[in-house]
């Protein structure tokens, strides 16, 4: 083997390390926690995924929607802390199933996350919908931010 050839395996090498190191870290939640991704209510997901906690509330825990989503198709959400976290998770209460996503947060990571999600349409008496964001801290608790938002056309049923 010559020299550029094996400077070139060492790079490629050092390139997929961390994504191969990262895939041992990760918890596949789908295959762990399938109860969580069938619970039809907010706080059976949380007791699914998690075990019976109670997750304090924390302005730490930033969770941000539009106040009225026009479509339900494409609900911007996003999800901003400064805990120091090893898992987030993102719970609805609009949704037949209340488990929508759960982020494991490597080290060192920025909690900083924007995306969005179908929603079905809030209901027609004035209801609001609630987007709940539970961080399991690396000190062991569990804080929790919420937010409010309606829905005016479907996604998930319409």
């Amino acid at each position: 083997m010559n020299r550029r050839n094996f400077i070139g395996f060492g790079v490629l090498a050092m390139a997929t390390l961390p994504a191969t190191l990262s895939a041992f870290t990760s918890i596949d939640f789908r295959a762990t926690k399938p109860d969580a991704w069938k619970a039809k209510t907010v706080d059976d997901a949380i007791k699914a995924l998690y075990g019976d906690i109670k997750p304090e509330e924390s302005d730490k825990v930033k969770v941000k929607a539009p106040k009225v989503a026009a479509n339900g198709g494409a609900v911007p959400i996003s999800v901003k802390t400064d805990i120091p976290a090893k898992t987030v998770a993102i719970f609805q209460n609009m949704n037949p199933e209340s488990a929508v996503i759960v982020f494991n947060i490597p080290e060192g990571a920025i909690v900083d996350y924007g995306f969005k999600i179908k929603l079905k349409a809030t209901d027609e008496n004035g209801g609001n919908g609630t987007i709940t964001a539970i961080v399991e801290g690396k000190d062991g608790k569990f804080y929790k931010g919420t937010v409010s938002l309606n829905v005016a056309k479907g996604g998930c049923e319409g």
